[in-house]
Formats: structure tokens, sequence, C-alpha cells
């Protein structure tokens, strides 16, 4: 790892300075100049290529371990040292940032998004609240732009991970009106050739969804085997997911599949699954998946009175052994099954334009329809089980990395991810857990690269005694950039002003269909 002309005592701090380093972003680091900036307003520069932080409580992890009073010093963005602050003293040239009183941990990653909109709104709701890296789940040329100029320095935004589109057996619950590409594939054969278009394409991974044959999904392994993309999405509805898991898929998302696969009328409830059909006429995606959640829903509901513990711990382990990542996204789980917690307004929401807030009430009551009293206290039971799922996950060894489905609705980039720790810290996952589902999984989920430019969060109080302090940004270093408050309160502004000006798209005020992928319906 490159370093700096220091004296000879910083030099004594030597391996385990840089193991501090390490342990604290969750990866190695190395220098590598670059800066952050917007298209609308850019970070304050910096007065010197090194930035000593001083004096901070650093969270390690993946113990979130309390280190006080330290000092890292980040050259071109990377770190390059870290000590006790009494030891490693900043050379004379450096910026120095004295952050007594403050804890830095790695910058946080949200695994589950569905993004669009412009450059001066999405992407800099992420770093600027502490998201430095993100998945996105329907991949489309937009977010290859902002990755393009994320890495140029001419857009403020987090490392982006991205999907394929959407590779779907036929008819897909996905129709025409979206706008956005659904890949279906029918047999072994097409679903190759998708494999193979989308690494052209310029795919990170594939995203297979949940009404693929068989035969189509094995080709999807197989195939993404020999072109080296991973792939990850939706367990198919045809599927075990203790056969997704030992057919190499590297996450599953949403927890609809895991109520029937630990199930003891499990093959019961699939046979049912498969005589539920869509009409492939409906032009609405709306209307389409409103049907299927329809339909599914008293099918979720036997699964949750047929759950099989022991089932359930053997699916479990296998995960945990094959070293399958499961994506819970209890946010989009909360806001569709407890839909009277649902907020009337919210601080969060003036960083989006006010058109698309006010079609959230239009995509719920499209995609829920009328509930009884009984679906309703049904649906909250099935809520309740999808949390007692996660922490016996948890509890087995299941990797879990927190995404929030955001792009779907009542979720705003960035700030999701943080409700998304909520939860799971509400379904029993310890802090420490709860931290590392939202940065050392997911950095070894996304394979991010090892040598980077640092990406950390400064907070005001200690998230592992609430993990509501993630909220409670001083500070965050993203791409190497420091993002001091009041260059997060002047692009804050920047957003909030952009959303205030925002129009919305030709042709009405109010969407036709979900602009996030729906995954939130069961399948």
């Amino acid at each position: 790892m490159p370093t700096h002309s220091t004296p000879t005592r910083r030099e004594a701090l030597g391996t385990a300075a840089l193991g501090a380093a390490a342990a604290l972003t969750g990866i190695a680091l190395a220098p590598t100049p670059t800066a952050a900036a917007t298209a609308t307003a850019r970070p304050t520069a910096p007065s010197s290529p090194t930035l000593a932080l001083t004096h901070a409580t650093l969270l390690t992890t993946p113990n979130s371990r309390r280190v006080p009073d330290q000092t890292l010093l980040l050259t071109h963005g990377s770190i390059t040292a870290s000590g006790p602050s009494s030891q490693l003293k900043p050379p004379p040239h450096a910026q120095v940032i004295d952050l007594t009183g403050k804890y830095v941990m790695p910058g946080l990653t949200e695994s589950h998004i569905h993004t669009s909109g412009d450059d001066a709104l999405t992407p800099p709701l992420f770093p600027l609240t502490g998201v430095t890296s993100v998945r996105e789940m329907w991949g489309l040329p937009l977010h290859h732009a902002w990755r393009q100029k994320i890495a140029d320095n001419t857009l403020l935004g987090p490392r982006f991970v991205i999907a394929s589109p959407i590779v779907d057996g036929p008819p897909s619950i996905w129709a025409n009106d979206t706008g956005l590409p659904v890949i279906e594939v029918a047999d072994a054969k097409s679903a190759r050739a998708a494999v193979r278009r989308v690494r052209r394409e310029g795919a990170d991974f594939v995203k297979v969804y949940s009404r693929l044959s068989p035969d189509a999904y094995y080709a999807i392994a197989d195939e993404s085997e020999r072109q080296g993309l991973p792939f990850a999405g939706h367990c198919p509805d045809t599927l075990p997911m203790s056969r997704a898991a030992t057919s190499g898929q590297r996450s599953i998302e949403h927890l609809h599949a895991m109520l029937l696969a630990t199930s003891s009328r499990e093959r019961e409830i699939r046979a049912a699954l498969a005589k539920v059909r869509i009409d492939p006429s409906e032009p609405s995606s709306l209307s389409r998946y409103g049907s299927w959640f329809r339909q599914v829903h008293p099918l979720e509901w036997t699964a949750v009175r047929s759950y099989d513990k022991g089932r359930a711990r053997r699916l479990f382990d296998t995960l945990a052994e094959r070293g399958t990542y499961v994506t819970p996204t209890l946010t989009i789980h909360h806001a569709l099954e407890r839909t009277a917690d649902l907020p009337a307004s919210s601080p969060d929401w003036k960083y989006l334009p006010a058109w698309t807030v006010a079609s959230w009430p239009y995509i719920w009551d499209a995609m829920i329809g009328s509930r009884t009293p009984e679906d309703t206290a049904r649906i909250r039971r099935i809520y309740e089980h999808r949390l007692d799922l996660v922490a016996e996950m948890h509890r087995a060894g299941v990797r879990l990395v927190a995404g929030t489905d955001t792009g779907t609705g009542y979720a705003v980039p960035g700030f999701s991810l943080h409700e998304e720790l909520r939860l799971l810290a509400e379904a029993g996952l310890p802090a420490p857990a709860v931290l590392a589902s939202a940065t050392t999984h997911p950095a070894r989920l996304l394979r991010l690269p090892p040598a980077r430019p640092a990406d950390l969060v400064i907070l005001n109080t200690n998230p592992l005694t609430d993990i509501r302090h993630t909220r409670d940004i001083h500070a965050v270093v993203n791409a190497g950039r420091y993002l001091g408050p009041a260059d997060r309160t002047r692009l804050l502004a920047a957003v909030e002003k952009a959303a205030a000006e925002s129009t919305p798209p030709e042709g009405g005020t109010l969407p036709t269909a979900t602009p996030g992928c729906a995954c939130n319906a069961p399948h």
C-alpha cells in the first residue's frame, strides 16, 4: 500500500495501523486520485491532498469494535495510515479535521434499489445520507451513464453495481407500459442468449425473476458461470429455494419465497402457485401485479400457518453453507403490509418531486385494492412472521444485506436505508449485525474492488447504542472526498430546489405503473 513520507515513529505503527484502516472499511484501500462533484453543485475543494481525521472513535468491522481517539490519514482520497492520535501526527501540509466526540464507520451500502430521474436529484442523495455504494436491480442505460459521470467527477453519486434488465419467463408480470426493458426467455437456448447479451451490454450481474422455468433458470446459472457473470434476484416460483442456493445464485431478494420454502406444505402451495394466472393482454403492470398479489396472499397465509422450524433450519443452513445472501427488504414489506403505519408526510419527501410523492397513494390503491378487516389482520401477522424469519436467518448464520426496494414508493433514496436498518434491529438483530448488513456483507456480495478511495460516514452519536443514530450524520467521505456539514447542507438544499422545480413527465401527473421493480408483490 502506498505511503507518504512520515517520521519513523509513524512508520513503526506499520501493519497494525493499516490493519485498523482495513478493518474500518471492510476491505483494503489504496490511493486513486479522484474527487466527487455534482452537475449542479460541488463540494468544497480540499486544501491539501492529505486529509487528517483526528481524535475520532472508529467503529471497525465486522464486530463494530470501538477504537477511541484515533487518527486516519487519507492521501489522494485513500487511507494510508491510522493509529492513536497521541502517536500518529498529521504531516505539516495536511488538512486537519478534529473529530473529537464523533464516530467513524464505513460508508453504507444499499443493496436493492430501482432509480430513475435526473442527475440533480437521485444520485447525490445517496452519499449525502451516508450511502456510498448501491446495487441497482433493474439496469438501464441511465445508470451506466450516471456511473460514468461519477467516475469522471462531474456528478456526485455512489458507486453503482448495475443489474441487467429483468430476465423473466413469459408472460412476465411486467407489461409494456413501464417503458422498462424485460427480457423474456422461454427455454434454455433463449436463456443462454440473454446472459450473453447482458454481458455485452455491460451488466455487472444477471437479474433473475419470478416466472422463469427450471430449464431456463438452470441454463442462466450455467451460462453465467461460463461468462464469469454472477446472477441474483428472485427465487423463481417453480424452484425450491435450496436449489437456487446450490445453483450458485448470489443473493435472494425479498421474503415471499422464504415463506413457501419454510412451510411443511410447500409442495401443495407451489402446486397452487402454478395455477395462478395473469392475463398477458392486460396492458397495465399495476393491474397485473394487483391481481397477482390478491391471488397469492391466501397461499402466503397458508405458509405462515404451516411454518416448519426444522425445515427452516435446514434451509438456512444450506444458505449459510453456500454463501447465499438474502436481502429482506423489510422497508417495502412494511409499507405494503402495515399500511396503517404509512406516514401522511415526512421531512425526507421534500427531496423528491411533489408529483412523485402524490403518485404513491394511487399506486398503493392499485396494488393492494380493498382489504377486509380479516385480510388486514392476516397480512399484519404475515409481516410479523417475516421479522421472525429474519431473526432466525441471522441466528443460523445466513448473511443478510440491507436493501429497501427504493423506487417503488414511500422510500426516499438514501434516507430509506436508515429505515431498513431500524427495521432489521426491530426484527431482533443486534447493532453490529445490522451495521454489517450495510457494510461488510454487501462489500463481499458485490465484490467491491480491493483498491479504491475511502468511503466513510462520520456520526455525531454512537449507532451501537441506538441504530437510529446512523441518521445523525456529521460528515461523509465519498470516494475519498470529504463532505463536511456545510457541504452537506448546501448540496441537500440544491437537491431540494431541484425537486421543487421538477415537472411531471409528459402525459400526466401520476404514473401508470410502479416506477420501481414492484418486487414487493408475492411471487
